[in-house]
């Protein structure tokens, strides 16, 4: 039995959490394709796949050989399409890892453009806020706002992120609007946790300037941060992308915009510049050239 073939069925099953729905693309009996999935699993030596009547699901150990499969037949597709001159057509899942302030309505507008224009990619996005192994977790790709890349990784800039320092109108009208930064000092501040310590600097009239804050709240979740800053428990620093539309209704204010001024790099990041998939490039180079993202 072709070991390549048997391949192809165990991910399309995997994908699709079916014996029969598999079968039926591949046009194949559901026994043909079970017997696939049977041979690749006795040729590993482990269960790919848990079966009950009613549903199928990846083991510990297919999860890992899933990812790597796929990854490897997407490339192999590739390559094989690329030596015969034929159009590659970017197809297959693509795995994406993001910050949490992605959870945007520019942002899911950039992916339904993308998704209509390559109907046959599927979007797997994670907006968990943790800093994943592309590699060993089967990452595509990874959106990140960093200013020193992983040097292990290709790292590719896709456009500057500004973050504005912002609060409700009745925090400000309780604390005051802040004018100097000598106002700062001792404010309510809404921390994100993976910036270190408390303490601020700025570039002020006089040179660079200090301001420590006063972290009522501490969290590595910037949905959380955003919504107490609604809440009007302090200030925030935040992606514009997140709260552009709240400073545009009135519902946050961008406090001292002359003044602080934040600006990240948003890069494309992802494992080897060998194989890129198509879906991994048409993606990249569909988000760096979408003007919503500037």
């Amino acid at each position: 039995m072709d070991s390549l073939v048997s391949m192809r069925v165990f991910c399309l099953v995997a994908e699709l959490k079916s014996f029969a729905a598999a079968a039926q693309r591949l046009r194949i009996s559901p026994a043909m394709a079970s017997k696939h999935v049977m041979q690749l699993e006795k040729r590993l030596g482990t269960r790919l796949l848990n079966r009950t009547s009613r549903r199928v699901s990846l083991s510990e150990s297919g999860t890992l050989y899933f990812e790597q499969a796929r990854q490897m037949l997407d490339s192999l597709d590739e390559v094989e399409a690329a030596v015969s001159k034929a159009t590659v057509v970017p197809r297959g899942t693509l795995r994406l890892t993001a910050p949490v302030w992605m959870a945007n309505t520019m942002f899911a507008g950039v992916l339904a453009d993308y998704q209509a224009r390559y109907p046959e990619v599927r979007l797997d996005v994670d907006l968990g806020g943790r800093l994943v192994n592309l590699v060993e977790e089967g990452f595509d790709l990874a959106l990140r706002a960093t200013g020193t890349p992983d040097a292990a990784l290709i790292a590719r800039p896709i456009t500057s992120v500004p973050f504005y320092m912002v609060a409700a109108p009745a925090f400000l009208k309780r604390a005051g609007r802040p004018a100097t930064f000598a106002d700062l000092s001792g404010i309510p501040l809404l921390h994100y946790a993976l910036y270190p310590g408390e303490s601020f600097s700025f570039t002020g009239e006089q040179g660079p300037e200090t301001v420590k804050l006063n972290p009522v709240l501490r969290s590595g979740n910037e949905t959380l941060l955003h919504l107490a800053a609604l809440e009007g428990m302090g200030l925030a620093f935040l992606p514009k992308w997140l709260v552009a539309d709240d400073i545009a209704s009135g519902r946050l204010e961008h406090v001292m915009p002359g003044h602080i001024i934040f600006a990240g790099k948003l890069f494309a990041v992802y494992p080897s510049r060998k194989y890129l998939s198509a879906k991994v490039r048409t993606f990249i180079d569909f988000v760096a050239g979408d003007k919503r993202m500037r």
